[in-house]
């Protein structure tokens, strides 16, 4: 299985160019017979899941559950989680509050322990309170996974006031 973490706040321009990277790096695993894993969200996950569907490479989607049903969304992910349920081949449910910062980091580590591979679209910073790439990065490393750090040349982020960084 494929993962792939990376920043929350990248920008329109980034988020194309990372499409078309990640279809050209993912179609070489599709071939493999490799499958591709992201929990439901807006930016890098639709981006990761349109550049697998496009490469071949299943894609399994995760979504939020609280006691075994499904968990309301972030009303700014649930377009974005409808459009990775139309790419996936497989939904899965997982346990964590999708509003809460550090209950979807556990998520993520979770996801993590069940992958080979991860692809982390990543610019070297620090994590902070609202981003916890650099965690997931170290967290991943330390669990021997295969991490590929993807930053193409162009790419940016949207700091809090919708600016470029």
């Amino acid at each position: 299985m494929i993962a792939v973490v990376g920043h929350p706040d990248l920008t329109t321009l980034t988020l194309a160019l990372l499409e078309e990277e990640l279809r050209t790096r993912l179609a070489g695993l599709a071939q493999a017979g490799r499958a591709g894993l992201v929990r439901a969200g807006q930016g890098l996950p639709v981006a990761f899941g349109r550049a697998a569907r496009a490469a071949g490479l299943a894609l399994v989607t995760v979504l939020p559950a609280m006691q075994g049903v499904l968990a309301p969304l972030r009303e700014a992910d649930r377009k974005a989680a409808g459009e990775l349920l139309l790419l996936s081949q497989q939904v899965r449910l997982l346990e964590y509050e999708p509003g809460l910062g550090s209950s979807c980091v556990s998520a993520d580590e979770d996801l993590l322990r069940g992958c080979t591979r991860v692809l982390a679209v990543w610019d070297g910073s620090p994590s902070t309170f609202r981003d916890a790439t650099a965690h997931l990065v170290a967290f991943a490393r330390g669990l021997g996974l295969d991490v590929e750090v993807l930053w193409p040349a162009g790419a940016d982020r949207v700091n809090t006031a919708g600016e470029s960084v």
